[in-house]
């Protein structure tokens, strides 16, 4: 290991080894990464096999091309997956860690599209909110309202004044305090040849880092996440407008 490598691993504080202790140690941990990918291919099997529930209700959404059913949003494809992005009526701006989620749709989304997939953003806020912040980001990808329907509040992403009053916010399956009245979430629905409607699955809190490839990445680093702040570990996210320029 030359002498530069070595000095900047000092100043992190970190051991220097040798290249033959190097290879050991990265072998080691290559077999719990193994172990943590074939754990992960069983819990996707899992996933898959969970029953589906029915989507009695008729939900209806604002578009860009006028009112559109859910049925509607699969545009011609057998699965959606939506992003429930915490986007309230009358909010200036969405927020900023679902903004982080929505920057990864634009390199994904084709290749979904040619595996059945249509990927989709929902929000609450009333269509024009969304159109003018969708454009100051730059997005390309279909954001879609769902304002005036139940469609959040029984996916679980939207709150009453009432049941945040009362600490009994039901969110990620459980009763509990919730300091907004939108959270973040991802859902799957399914649509059979008859055109009717199945929910999948949803997963809400930290199972939305499922579409954060930039956390994948910072996790191989040296430095992780660099997270400190135990309350909320997503403070250092900005709107990609929003950040100061980066240091060399």
């Amino acid at each position: 290991m030359n002498t530069a490598i070595a000095e900047q691993a000092n100043t992190l504080n970190h051991p220097v080894v040798s290249k033959e202790r190097w290879i050991a140690e990265r072998k080691s941990l290559l077999a719990r990464e193994r172990e943590l990918t074939h754990l992960r291919d069983q819990i996707a099997r899992e996933r898959r096999a969970l029953p589906w529930e029915r989507v009695e209700k008729n939900y209806t959404f604002d578009t860009p091309e006028g009112r559109r059913s859910l049925p509607d949003l699969f545009e011609g494809r057998s699965q959606l997956l939506v992003q429930h992005f915490m986007f309230g009526p009358g909010w200036e701006q969405g927020c900023p860690s679902c903004s982080f989620m929505a920057d990864h749709i634009a390199g994904m989304q084709v290749h979904l599209e040619h595996r059945d997939v249509t990927l989709l953003v929902v929000s609450r806020a009333p269509l024009d909110e969304i159109e003018r912040f969708r454009q100051r980001m730059g997005w390309q990808f279909k954001w879609v309202s769902s304002h005036g329907s139940d469609f959040n509040h029984d996916f679980g992403v939207s709150f009453t004044p009432e049941a945040m009053a009362r600490g009994e916010v039901y969110y990620n399956y459980s009763v509990r305090p919730f300091p907004s009245e939108e959270a973040p979430g991802i859902s799957v629905f399914c649509k059979d040849g008859a055109g009717d409607v199945f929910h999948t699955y949803s997963t809400y809190e930290r199972g939305v880092e499922v579409m954060m490839g930039t956390y994948n990445l910072l996790d191989l680093m040296p430095k992780g996440r660099d997270e400190h702040n135990p309350v909320y570990a997503m403070d250092w996210v900005r709107h990609h407008d929003r950040y100061e320029p980066a240091t060399d």
